[in-house]
């Protein structure tokens, strides 16, 4: 027989749950994925625990750009519901989350990693049906966001202070405290694994959040955030506010309850919110653009760099910040490993990112679809030759074939800007110093690829290049525990890792004079 206190504490809980269930089923809808199955999708904002509507009411379509096709639409955030987010975020700040003990906020960061994983399959669906990307992708990146949000979770009880010796005289120490609300604005070319590297290290140094996903991409974040009220964190933790960034985003840079933005997209945007979030002196971190090297030198194992290099720049359709977009190759090799590359890539499969075979699949919208055709066709003009690719994939769909440009020069805009698109450009050198001096000819800095079977080498070209990331003999090869950013104009601040906690903490002193006893 139940005890009071257990049946009371019963039926509360059930309480809440039909109240969940109600508020979820009431803002949310069928879908059906490419696969045959059917999951309810959220279509309003997240905001204090619950879905609600925004308060105009105003939805938009969200667009499968494998199909080009509306998945569904979405309740579209205004001011006004920003301005609700944020005071729901700073009362859960100030009432619940920054005081609550480190464990719990660990603890609920391992349930959340552990309802990702339970999940997974259907995360994985919705990133390839609402960003276009394949599969094999999207089940890479749902993989990632478990462990790292259990990492995060593992540093919870790990933010660390000091005890400073400045003599007999006084007691000296540091803390790290929380900043407050954090506003995150996250893109479209990897939502859920951006939304994960977001939340995780607010959540587990005590913030809250009010993040805006990419308007193209809403869905993953919409979906894992109802899986945050489930693994028991407070209400008003996390906000989801989809809408413009214009809007959006704007305002939550300006709004002085935000004591912190965190953005991830291009460096134009990235400069624009530091401008705009100096005014109430918010704490910046920024992970922008890149145009990347990838350095193949002659004595690597060219069969391994081929396929190093095609992972690169044609993972993820292109749209990767870190893609290798400028492959340099030894000009003894070059014209090898140019003939292997091109072969390569004519054997990756383009097309449903829900074919079990697809390495590419589309990219995320129309507008993204035209921005690579024109470089394209820019590239052709400068004077570039088309190895492969070179055009549109099929005509439904915003698919683009894998393209190999080589016989380039530096100062063409297909060498120099960031195309964010399965694009690649392919130039020779002949020395290290000559390679070094290509590789750091960019306004950006955030990843490198080497490949060679010389240590040495490796090293000390990993030591000149100017970039966040060096990877060796691999790319795009990322682990939560390695720290990621850019030098340069491709950011400030770091994504995972120890590193990524200082982003999220300050640094508070307290100095006590000690009087001397008196016996």
């Amino acid at each position: 027989m139940l005890s009071r206190t257990t049946t009371s504490a019963t039926s509360s809980f059930v309480a809440r749950r039909l109240l969940r269930l109600y508020t979820t089923s009431k803002f949310s809808v069928p879908v059906t994925l490419p696969n045959g199955k059917v999951y309810q999708q959220p279509t309003g904002l997240f905001i204090n625990g619950d879905f609600v509507p925004s308060k105009l009411g105003k939805m938009v379509d969200v667009i499968n750009p494998s199909t080009e096709e509306v998945i569904t639409q979405i309740y579209k955030a205004t001011e006004e519901d920003v301005d609700y987010a944020v005071q729901s975020a700073k009362t859960a700040f100030e009432t619940t989350w920054s005081q609550a003990n480190p464990e719990f906020r660990g603890k609920v960061l391992f349930n959340l990693a552990d309802l990702i994983e339970q999940h997974a399959d259907t995360l994985a669906s919705i990133e390839s049906m609402d960003n276009g990307k394949s599969l094999h992708c999207s089940r890479g990146d749902v993989d990632l966001v478990s462990k790292y949000l259990r990492s995060c979770g593992g540093w919870a009880d790990k933010i660390y202070g000091k005890v400073i010796d400045t003599g007999k005289d006084y007691f000296a120490y540091s803390l790290r405290q929380p900043l407050g609300v954090c506003g995150q604005i996250i893109p479209w070319n990897f939502p859920l694994l951006m939304w994960s590297w977001k939340i995780g290290p607010a959540l587990a140094t005590g913030n809250t959040v009010v993040l805006k996903p990419a308007e193209t991409t809403p869905l993953s974040a919409l979906f894992a955030s109802q899986l945050c009220k489930e693994a028991g964190i407070p209400d008003g933790v996390v906000n989801i506010v989809p809408g413009s960034g214009k809007t959006i985003g704007e305002h939550l840079c300006k709004h002085p309850d935000v004591k912190k933005i965190a953005f991830t997209g291009s460096t134009v945007t990235g400069r624009h919110i530091m401008k705009t979030a100096a005014d109430t002196v918010k704490k910046v971190t920024l992970e922008l653009g890149g145009k990347s090297p990838n350095i193949v030198f002659a004595d690597a194992d060219l069969d391994k760099a081929v396929k190093n290099i095609a992972n690169g720049i044609f993972y993820n359709s292109g749209e990767v910040c870190c893609a290798g977009s400028r492959v340099y190759v030894q000009d003894a090799v070059y014209d090898e490993v140019l003939a292997k590359f091109k072969t390569f890539t004519e054997g990756l499969k383009v097309g449903n990112p829900f074919d079990a075979d697809t390495f590419q699949g589309a990219q995320t919208s129309k507008k993204q679809l035209d921005k690579i055709l024109k470089f394209i066709d820019i590239g052709t003009e400068e004077g570039a030759r088309v190895v492969t690719g070179g055009e549109r994939f099929g005509n439904k769909g915003y698919f683009v074939k894998p393209t190999i440009f080589a016989d380039v020069k530096e100062d063409m805009s297909i060498v120099k800007d960031e195309i964010f698109g399965p694009i690649v450009t392919v130039s020779k050198f002949s020395t290290v110093d000559e390679v070094v001096d290509l590789a750091n000819d960019s306004q950006y800095g955030l990843a490198a690829g080497i490949h060679t079977k010389d240590l040495n080498k490796a090293i000390e070209v990993s030591n000149r290049v100017k970039a966040g990331t060096v990877w060796i003999n691999t790319y795009n090869d990322f682990h939560q525990n390695v720290p990621f950013g850019g030098f340069g104009q491709s950011g400030i601040g770091r994504e995972m890792g120890e590193a990524a906690l200082d982003n999220y903490t300050q640094v508070k002193s307290v100095r006590m004079s000690i009087d001397k006893p008196t016996y």
